[in-house]
């Protein structure tokens, strides 16, 4: 029986497989590739949408604590101390997620312009990257820079802060790299 069930199923394959001519067949780009649909340059999300949860948080604090003293003398089988600890909990998670919030001033474009006068070459390729660092989550553009020769000779990484737009590191060197 099993047998054939299996052979059936192989037949059935086989006739699905023959009917597809190569016209049928095609390769295409998913759509989040396809730049035929490009509307614009990206913007990148501001973090400062981060102020939005910690004012969520606060507010389910101040809900948790007011059910708390709320029935606190009463013994309530619903509401316990824990929803002091959950009110004290969500508070510090908010203040945390308000003051990681930082406001992103610098944009990417911005941030190319000071990476290209930190390396001191005529840049050619580049590319951006943003990025967190410290326990405050401040945002930070990696900014990785090719020389303009081809093949580059040159290539730069540069940190540059998204809240002030200094420089926090940058790194040059002769490219390494083998393009023969």
């Amino acid at each position: 029986m099993a047998t054939a069930t299996v052979g059936w199923m192989a037949e059935e394959e086989r006739r699905r497989t023959k009917a597809l001519s190569d016209e049928d067949i095609r390769d295409a780009l998913p759509e989040d590739l396809d730049a035929s649909g490009y509307v614009g340059p990206y913007l990148f999300p501001n973090n400062n949408r981060r102020r939005v949860p910690a004012v969520l948080y606060w507010v389910l604090a101040a809900v948790c604590l007011f059910l708390w003293l709320l029935t606190r003398d009463d013994r309530s089988p619903l509401v316990n101390g824990g929803f002091a600890w959950a009110a004290l909990g969500l508070l510090v998670v908010g203040i945390y997620s308000f003051v990681a919030g930082w406001d992103l001033k610098v944009d990417e474009r911005d941030a190319l312009v000071v990476a290209v006068r930190t390396v001191g070459f005529p840049v050619g390729h580049a590319s951006a990257q943003m990025g967190w660092r410290g326990l405050l989550s401040r945002p930070t553009w990696r900014i990785l820079l090719y020389s303009a020769e081809d093949p580059p000779a040159k290539r730069g990484l540069v940190l540059v802060d998204g809240v002030d737009g200094s420089v926090v590191e940058y790194f040059v060197e002769d490219n390494p790299e083998d393009w023969s």
